[in-house]
């Protein structure tokens, strides 16, 4: 039975959660929405802790339906719940729609990946996110019949993939798993400093043998790092 490691390391549960902030939040007052953007990151401050690590990333004009993400990571689902309830009790929350959310959780690949491939996909099942200024998000569903080949033919094609991301030294591929928790397969999160990176890889990702047993993928998200208080900053 799986006592929820991976091998000697604790899986971690990943949460990406897009808000939406209400057209009429930008005709409050200004010293209203000055005073809930400080109420929000306050709270935001409180579960940047130990048991939670939360990265916050603006989305205002890369998105037409979101304006600003959080990735969250830590190791329950109640720590996941407690902080996006926390969240939304601000008065800010109450002008906030959350337009996507993906849930997911850390494993080791089952597939072998040499220590020398690291640099783009660490098999191990640990998020050690932040490396990148851009942050691309992609929920990922695989044909069923890409689980019936055989594992040796799908770690031949996964062997492939591998060796063109090693051509993009400049991109760091987190890979999170959804079985039974979400609707997607796979969550995929990229990190780089150099978008166009992001796009070129993207571009020979599609000529490789495995992409023809992908189902769906999508909608991807372009996400910017930030500060908590620059991320709500920019919302006006």
């Amino acid at each position: 039975m799986d006592d929820g490691r991976s091998g000697d390391q604790k899986r971690q549960f990943v949460n990406f959660s897009f808000f939406r902030i209400a057209p009429e939040w930008r005709g409050l007052p200004k010293e209203e929405r000055e005073w809930q953007k400080g109420e929000a990151l306050d709270t935001l401050k409180r579960w940047c802790n130990p048991d939670m690590r939360m990265l916050t990333y603006s989305m205002v004009g890369l998105r037409s339906d979101c304006q600003m993400m959080l990735w969250r990571i830590c190791y329950s689902l109640d720590c996941l719940s407690s902080a996006h309830a926390d969240f939304m009790h601000t008065r800010l929350g109450s002008y906030l729609q959350v337009a996507h959310s993906y849930l997911s959780m850390t494993r080791r690949s089952v597939y072998l990946i040499d220590q020398e491939h690291h640099k783009f996909f660490d098999p191990k099942g640990v998020i050690r996110p932040g490396a990148g200024k851009y942050l691309f998000v992609v929920p990922l569903v695989k044909t069923r019949s890409w689980y019936q080949l055989p594992l040796e033919e799908r770690q031949r094609m996964i062997n492939e993939q591998i060796e063109v991301g090693d051509e993009f030294r400049n991109v760091r591929l987190h890979v999170m798993y959804s079985f039974g928790i979400d609707a997607q397969d796979l969550m995929l999160a990229y990190e780089t400093d150099r978008p166009e990176q992001m796009l070129d890889l993207a571009m020979r990702m599609r000529e490789t043998d495995a992409a023809s047993y992908t189902e769906s993928e999508g909608p991807v998200f372009t996400c910017l790092q930030t500060s908590p208080q620059e991320m709500l900053e920019r919302l006006g």
